[in-house]
């Protein structure tokens, strides 16, 4: 067995029933998210009739081994994982793994940005980033939580951002669809500006489509992205190939050299490709760049390879062809305590997809590659 470093890149807290009723800032009471039991089963509402998350095999992280039969996508709070809620356990749970730390990111909250209203979820993620902070402070250098950031408003995320950074987090999470435009608009500058002067790497998390208006407040439920369906949910990647294309082809990585964006559980198989496509339409294509060059004989996969980050669960396929994303781009991750989660076998399950690899990779894929973007000494 390998004795390496593993540091998960993915890796989930269960927010706690009365987390935002508890925490929330009060002008937003009474229309704070809140645990409604329907028919045997919990289910997230907010904002009055809105529906978002609901509990399940987002906790049922073990089940896939020893009864895979037992797994349902809804559930109540009397089975969720303790380690979900408490850091203590949380962090036993990371010994049983044997990794030694984890970045962490919601799970109800992946569903959250269906909330129509703005304003309110700003004031969800404030109350959600105080509460991330206070279960990740008794373990600094284990748990490094994720900040999650609203930019209907760029403004109101660089703001919150910045008041992450104070709370001890470790990065930013923006959704994989944001409400108003792509991420080659210039109205996201100041946040690529904040997240590179504060050393607060970005993350997209898989399945975090916010709510947009052609949807109509009564399509909330039936929103894009996480839950709509098998065949967007296989191919969810597709919003990482339009991303990334659209971040580099737009210079945002040559004006901010330093900035960090990680793409969480979306795999690596995909990026292969899209690398390809993109550096021999830039090479082969000039014109239809507007014969734009970028500095120093830069190509797009250069940017990738610089400033892009892969967390993987399993993915072998990938991992056969990680030159072509770069071997620095790529993080392992656990999915803790969700039922896909590679828990408690996680150290066989990364020996396995990582057979072949020279030690030297193993070390940077199986957790240093996270630990240097995370800060995890």
């Amino acid at each position: 067995m390998s004795s390496f470093r593993l540091v998960s890149s993915d890796s989930h807290i269960m927010e706690p029933p009365d987390l935002w009723e508890n925490r929330i800032d009060s002008a937003y009471k009474d229309r704070a998210p809140h645990i409604v039991r329907e028919e045997g089963y919990d289910q997230w509402y907010a904002d009055g009739n809105i529906k978002f998350g609901v509990v399940g095999s987002n906790t049922q992280a073990g089940r896939r081994f020893d009864a895979p039969e037992t797994i349902q996508t809804q559930g109540t709070y009397e089975d969720v994982l303790l380690g979900g809620m408490d850091p203590h356990a949380h962090v036993k749970d990371l010994d049983i793994d044997t990794v030694h730390a984890g970045v962490i990111y919601p799970s109800m909250g992946l569903t959250i940005w269906r909330i129509p209203s703005s304003d309110l979820l700003s004031a969800c993620f404030r109350a959600y980033n105080d509460w991330l902070a206070d279960f990740c402070a008794p373990y600094p250098n284990r748990l490094k939580g994720i900040a999650m950031l609203n930019v209907d408003s760029v403004e109101d995320g660089v703001g919150e951002l910045k008041r992450a950074k104070k709370l001890g987090l470790a990065g930013g999470m923006i959704p994989q669809r944001p409400v108003f435009g792509r991420y080659d608009s210039p109205m996201y500058e100041p946040l690529w500006e904040a997240s590179t002067d504060l050393d607060m790497p970005l993350a997209i998390h898989i399945g975090c489509s916010r709510w947009t208006p052609s949807e109509g407040a009564g399509a909330v439920g039936q929103s894009r992205g996480a839950g709509a369906g098998l065949v967007e949910f296989t191919n969810q990647e597709y919003d990482m190939k339009d991303n990334i294309a659209s971040i580099i082809y737009s210079g945002v990585f040559e004006r901010h050299p330093t900035l960090k964006i990680g793409l969480v559980e979306y795999e690596v198989s995909w990026a292969p490709y899209l690398l390809y496509r993109m550096d021999r339409h830039y090479e082969e294509r000039p014109a239809m760049f507007d014969e734009t060059r970028f500095k120093g004989d830069m190509i797009p996969s250069d940017f990738f390879k610089r400033n892009v980050y892969l967390s993987f669960q399993e993915d072998p396929v990938g991992i056969q062809l990680r030159e072509y994303v770069g071997v620095e781009t790529l993080m392992w991750g656990s999915d803790y305590p969700h039922a896909e989660s590679t828990f408690p076998k996680s150290r066989e399950i990364v020996d396995r997809i990582l057979e072949g690899v020279p030690e030297e990779e193993k070390i940077l894929i199986a957790g240093e590659n996270c630990a240097k973007m995370f800060n995890v000494s």
